[in-house]
């Protein structure tokens, strides 16, 4: 088991800072954000001076989270996607990151579920063939608040396209948000093809409510409406034993000390008897 801090969860944060944040806070790995590395680079950074960085600080990057809106399909916007993808597994290449995360937003809601699975399929085959060269897998996060929501529609995904580097995200919140997943399907899944989880709270959209998550993710774990000890025991009983990333996405949390963020994220996982 590993335990990584989330970028996300300390979002105002630089990527070098991280690492400290990371490492003061107890963790062994980062799930970095691309904007975060890619602002680095062009800011004077370089590859082997992160390395470095990470060497010293005794950090792994877990994951590079996330190739967004991957239904894309127009040819100009298919196009960036694919210029994208290559950018952020060449990032993961250098810095021996072994997870790209991959996720759908609302690029292709209003399409039919025929012409949306057939879009992602191609293009998550796409995807899988730019990184398996250089040793990268991708990990699947299914959307609350789009129509590919559920475990199963990401599990169907996967076993269409047949590429042995495509797995899935567990996200407490986005799986208990989307409303058609149980925690009993997360205990039969194959583990190998579990590549992380984001443990997290929240909330879904009431009746009406817009689906804003800065507003129904803004929960410390244990303070919204996801049963965590029931997804917790899912994944302990698919013998899972990968990395574990507790995810913030929290406003109020975002404007206090970002070292306080990193321990406290530490402790949400020991409350829950997670530990490395």
């Amino acid at each position: 088991m590993k335990l990584s801090l989330h970028g996300v969860s300390v979002w105002y944060s630089n990527a070098v800072t991280q690492l400290r944040i990371a490492r003061e806070a107890g963790f062994t790995g980062l799930e970095l954000l691309p904007e975060h590395i890619f602002r680095y680079l062009e800011n004077g950074g370089s590859y082997a001076e992160y390395r470095q960085l990470m060497q010293d600080n005794g950090i792994d990057i877990t994951c590079i989270n996330a190739l967004k809106r991957i239904g894309r399909y127009q040819p100009h916007a298919r196009a960036e996607l694919i210029q994208e993808a290559r950018m952020i597994c060449h990032a993961a290449a250098e810095l021996a990151c072994p997870v790209v995360q991959i996720m759908a937003l609302d690029e292709i809601n209003e399409l039919t579920e025929t012409n949306r699975n057939t879009i992602l399929h191609d293009n998550i085959c796409a995807i899988a063939d730019i990184g398996k060269p250089l040793g990268i897998r991708f990990q699947i996060e299914v959307v609350a608040f789009t129509p590919f929501n559920s475990l199963q529609q990401g599990l169907d995904i996967i076993a269409a396209c047949g590429r042995d580097n495509v797995g899935l995200v567990i996200d407490f919140w986005h799986l208990h948000a989307g409303g058609k997943t149980h925690p009993d399907e997360v205990a039969k899944m194959d583990p190998s093809l579990i590549y992380g989880v984001h443990f997290c709270d929240g909330r879904a959209a009431r009746k009406d409510e817009a689906w804003d998550e800065w507003i129904l993710r803004d929960y410390a774990p244990g303070q919204g409406e996801v049963n965590i000890d029931s997804w917790v025991r899912a994944l302990r009983t698919t013998g899972y034993n990968g990395v574990w990333s507790p995810e913030w996405l929290s406003p109020h949390a975002w404007e206090h000390d970002v070292f306080e963020a990193g321990k406290l994220s530490m402790q949400s996982l020991k409350h829950y008897g997670i530990s490395d």
